[in-house]
């Protein structure tokens, strides 16, 4: 079997990766990995930046592959789109609130994005997964999740709310983007 890096120390990911892809005979090598990350609107083109440059940091002769999250909220025109992560750092539930409180289409889409390179070629995959702003904030109060607090993806309860209550908090329960990359690794073999 072949061994494909992960390169991510965040332990969800880890999880819900293991949790999909070894069902499918896949095993993946997690590993904290340091590189520079770019910047781009498009968010695919971020991710599959990250794989190549992942597997130059990895210094291996293994694959690597990487996953990134994106969201884009049709009433600001798609923001934030690649921009998630320094947005998310630098605002608050109430800046998000703020900026949706006379928006009347409240949806919000949540992009899971995985790439795959393996020192020659960089395959990427995409799922989308619908949720909505709530009207005010609620869950565990953290610096570092403001957006989960005021956004539901399932269940009519916000991210956070799910975190308090110890849940993974992620963009969907079926993981259909660890679903597509491993259905691509199986049968590319």
């Amino acid at each position: 079997m072949e061994t494909i890096i992960f390169a991510t120390g965040n332990q969800r990911k880890i999880r819900e990766a293991q949790m999909t892809l070894a069902p499918l005979g896949v095993t993946i090598e997690p590993a904290k990995l340091e590189f520079d990350e770019i910047q781009h609107s498009d968010p695919a083109e971020i991710t599959k930046a990250k794989a190549v440059a992942a597997f130059r940091a990895a210094h291996s002769i293994h694959p690597v592959v990487v996953s990134d999250t994106s969201w884009s909220i049709p009433a600001l025109g798609g923001f934030p789109g690649g921009y998630m992560k320094d947005i998310e750092a630098w605002w608050t539930a109430d800046n998000w609130l703020d900026v949706m409180k006379h928006q009347t289409d409240r949806r919000i889409f949540c992009n899971e994005h995985v790439a795959y390179f393996d020192g020659n070629v960089v395959t990427h995959f995409i799922e989308t997964y619908q949720g909505v702003f709530m009207r005010e904030p609620s869950g565990r109060v953290d610096d570092d999740e403001s957006f989960e607090q005021v956004v539901s993806l399932y269940g009519g309860e916000t991210m956070a709310v799910q975190l308090a209550r110890g849940e993974h908090a992620s963009a969907s329960e079926t993981h259909r983007h660890w679903q597509q990359f491993g259905e691509w690794i199986s049968s590319n073999r």
